[in-house]
Formats: structure tokens, C-alpha cells, sequence
């Protein structure tokens, strides 16, 4: 018995034949078929650019278009095809298996035997796990198909390393406020797939609105602008007003993935205001994180991070602001506990800074992990039992509460660190006053060393012989 051969699944005769019947959401409908088309590409895609000399010369090479949701990773494969007259199949990593990717790998032989190359694209192509990922490399290989992946997500982290070296990666970023000004003018102006036939026009107020809420994605823009203009014509009118932008946005939630890079940008993101001593993007960022749906512990632990790396004992209390606003949103949960955040946001971000503590850490460990476990001197050696004792363990030790001034001349580090200095008071907040303070007890160490030969000498010199005697 024979098997046929399942036929690989290409989004967009799907799409070509919704957008055929008119059916089509705006954001396809306008989708340029050609690269003269795009905005917000003109780095990739400008006068003397690699990939544009690609594209006129016939030859692509297989790429990963790494960026944000609509900012035109489809719509490039697409028309990176057309414009290099190469076959289209496009899968979906979220949907597609490896028997679609060796039916997509088939096709593309079949299409190659008659002299058409294949571009494959596969979106969100970090979707993928290994085996499939494998089962493009010899294909990318042996040049039977130009593949262009895309992909929300650092490629380095969710793309096989074999796979990543066969092809070139490329940056695609949110769209700027005038690319996506120029978009709206053309989705209501044009007549044929757009919105021109309507007679709809476009407030200023509700156009810097859609702009503004839809954070650089084209496809959010253009669903919104689609959204306002049914409203506006709901209600007889032919002037689209703020009023029905502002509706069409619905309910603000900010893109965000708790183990993809958005996570970790927006942590990075607040880290480094609170670092900067600006407590408006401090504020800012702990709300977007929030709002976002990042599990508000997440943001607490950050806040005590950074109270130590970059605060530190230039402000001693910072540490235990961060804690407390860690305890109070686990008391009070959310949306409660949101206010007790941004005020120890506010506190990190305002206070004097330095990461003499963080310096500190990071060359203590490097010393423990360099010169591997060294021995605890035995005068520091814990000396509870009298065989610990007669080993010598505690032999020495002189405790500083017993001498004037508090400091003794021991060294408390392994004589192969002796003389190493690993925390640094910096010169701002209460550090100053912490360096005044070391350096008195670093003075008074060197003058107990100091005296320290004289008066073992005395200890260790014989009693004077009483007169008359013969020694």
C-alpha cells in the first residue's frame, strides 16, 4: 500500500484567496507586494544595502529577520520572493511538523528541477524544537531552498547554533511615528484595497492616537484604524474622532512573554533607570511590568538586587526599602501592593549610588574561585574541644573587644590574600564617611602589627637573673 504525499501547508493561499473575496482584514489587504512598499526598512533595504543588492542580482541568501510583532518580517519574505522571482511557501513553526517541513522540502525540489528556486519562510521559526530545526540544515545547505525565518526572540538563545551559522541575521524594529503617519495616509487613500472608497477622513487627534497606542506595530495600527473607522460609520459619521480611536484600542495590555526577551528587556529596562537616578522611568517601567502581568515578586527581587549592585552602603537603608516593598506586596497582593514598588523604586532611584558593594562581590569571588579552597589560618579556627586546641586551632587570636581602640593587628585572611583589598568606599552618600572610618581601622591594624614584634619580644625575653646569681 502506497502513501501519498501530504502537500505542505502554505499560509498564504489561505490568505491570497480571504483577500480575493474581500474578506481580508485591513492589515492584509494593504500588505505591499513589492519592497518599495515597506516602511520603516530603509537600512536593509536602501540604495547599495547588501540585501537590495541581493535582490537585483537574483541571489538571495537564506536569513533570520529578528524583531518585534509587525514590524515587517512577513511582509519582507514575501517580497523578497517576488522581487528575486523565487517560489513562496510559507509554514507556521507553531502549527507545522517535520513531515511538513520535508513535504515543503519536496515541493521546493520539484520546483527547483524546473529552474523556479524556493524561498521557505517560517515564522516564528524559534518555535521549532531541534529536530525540526535539523531538518532544514542540509536543505540550507545544498542551497535547495533560501530559507528566511522569523522571529520575536533572540535567535541566539532559541535558534540551533548550526542552523544560525548558515544563515545572516538581520534586525527589524518597531515602525516610527512618521512611517506609521504615512501608513495611515496610504490605508485611507487608497481606494482599491484600503479604506479611500469610504470617504472617511482621519482627526489629527485620532491619528496621533492610533500612532501613539499601537507601540510601532503596523498590523496593530492598521486593525485599530479598521476598528474606528466601523465605529465612525456605525454612527453616521464620516470623520474619524479620538473618541473611536481610543475605542478601538481596547484594553491596553503591552506585549510581554515571562521566559521570552520582552521579559528581560523591561527588567533591564527598569534596572538601569533606577541605576540612571531618573524615578519617572523607575516609576514607569515597574507599572508596565505590572500591568503586563509579570508576577510582582519578580519586580521586587529586582528592587533588592539593585539596592545592593548599585546603591550599596552609600545608602544603608536602600537594601531595606527593597525588602519591605517585597514583604508588603506579599501581604497585600495586587493591585494593592503596586504602590509599595513604586516607592521603593522612587527611594533606589533617587538615592546616592555606588557599586563599591558589587565591586567588592564580584572580587571576592573571583579570589575564592582562583586560589580554590584555602586553608582557614589556624589563630581563626574554631577551638571548642581541648583537641582542637592542642592542635593549635584559636592559638593567637586576640579578640578586639580586650584591647584599646578595638582593632588588633591579626590578619583575618589566608596569608595568600593577606594584603588584598577587595571593598572600596566610593565617594558618594554615606561611603565617604565609611572610607574616613576604614582608613582609621586600617591605620590602627598596621600600628598593632607594628607593635606586635616588640612585644612578643618582651613575652619571649628570659626573667632578669635575680643579684647574685651566676647566669
Amino acid at each position: 500500500m502506497t502513501s501519498r504525499r501530504r502537500p505542505p501547508i502554505d499560509l498564504w493561499q489561505h490568505a491570497g484567496r480571504q483577500v480575493a473575496a474581500g474578506r481580508a482584514p485591513l492589515a492584509e489587504r494593504l500588505r505591499p507586494a513589492r519592497l518599495d512598499g515597506l516602511l520603516g526598512l530603509d537600512d536593509l533595504l536602501g540604495p547599495g544595502a547588501p540585501l537590495r543588492c541581493e535582490v537585483q542580482a537574483g541571489r538571495l541568501a537564506s536569513l533570520l529577520l529578528w524583531g518585534p510583532p509587525g514590524s515587517g518580517k512577513t511582509t519582507l519574505a514575501r517580497a523578497l520572493a517576488a522581487e528575486a522571482s523565487h517560489e513562496f511557501c510559507a509554514l507556521s513553526a507553531v502549527s507545522a511538523g517535520v513531515e511538513d517541513v520535508r513535504a515543503a522540502l519536496a515541493a521546493a525540489d520539484e520546483h527547483l528541477a524546473q529552474g523556479a528556486p524556493t524561498l521557505l519562510f517560517v515564522d516564528e521559526i524559534h518555535r521549532f524544537h531541534k529536530g525540526q530545526q535539523d531538518a532544514l540544515l542540509h536543505a540550507v545547505e545544498q542551497g535547495r531552498v533560501v530559507l528566511v525565518g522569523a522571529t520575536t526572540e533572540n535567535p541566539a538563545f532559541h535558534v540551533n547554533a548550526a542552523l544560525l551559522s548558515r544563515c545572516r541575521l538581520l534586525r527589524t524594529r518597531p515602525l516610527a511615528a512618521p512611517d506609521l503617519q504615512r501608513l495611515l495616509q496610504r490605508a485611507l487613500a487608497d481606494a482599491g484595497c484600503g479604506l479611500g472608497a469610504s470617504g472617511l477622513v482621519l482627526q489629527p487627534g485620532a491619528a496621533d492616537l492610533l500612532v501613539r497606542q499601537c507601540g510601532g506595530d503596523a498590523r496593530r495600527l492598521l486593525n485599530q484604524l479598521e476598528l474606528a473607522a466601523r465605529l465612525a460609520q456605525g454612527a453616521g459619521r464620516l470623520e474619524i474622532a479620538a473618541d473611536d480611536a481610543l475605542a478601538a484600542r481596547g484594553e491596553a495590555v503591552p506585549a510581554h512573554d515571562r521566559d521570552g526577551d520582552v521579559h528581560y528587556d523591561l527588567l533591564s529596562a527598569l534596572h538601569k533607570s533606577l541605576r540612571g537616578s531618573d524615578p519617572d522611568a523607575a516609576a514607569y517601567w515597574v507599572q508596565r511590568l505590572l500591568v503586563a502581568g509579570e508576577d510582582p515578586r519578580v519586580v521586587a527581587r529586582r528592587l533588592v538586587r539593585m539596592a545592593s549592585e548599585d546603591v550599596g552602603l552609600a545608602d544603608p537603608r536602600a537594601l531595606g526599602q527593597a525588602l519591605d516593598a517585597l514583604r508588603a506586596v506579599e501581604f497585600l497582593g495586587l493591585p494593592e501592593g503596586d504602590a509599595a514598588l513604586v516607592q521603593a523604586a522612587l527611594y533606589l532611584a533617587l538615592a546616592p549610588k555606588s557599586d563599591a558593594v558589587h565591586r567588592a562581590a564580584l572580587a571576592a569571588r573571583e579570589a575564592v574561585e582562583s586560589h580554590g579552597a584555602l586553608p582557614v589560618p589556624d589563630h581563626l579556627r574554631n577551638a571548642p574541644t581541648a583537641l582542637a586546641r592542642s592542635l593549635g586551632h584559636g592559638q593567637g587570636y586576640a579578640n578586639p573587644h580586650a584591647v584599646e581602640g578595638g582593632v588588633t593587628g591579626l590578619v583575618h585572611l589566608p596569608p595568600a590574600l593577606a594584603d588584598v583589598r577587595f571593598y572600596e568606599p566610593g565617594p558618594r552618600g554615606a561611603e565617604p564617611d565609611l572610607a574616613r572610618r576604614l582608613a582609621e581601622f586600617r591605620r590602627r591594624r598596621a600600628a598593632a602589627r607594628a607593635d606586635a614584634p616588640a612585644a612578643a619580644a618582651t613575652r619571649a625575653a628570659p626573667p632578669a637573673a635575680p643579684p647574685g646569681s651566676a647566669c
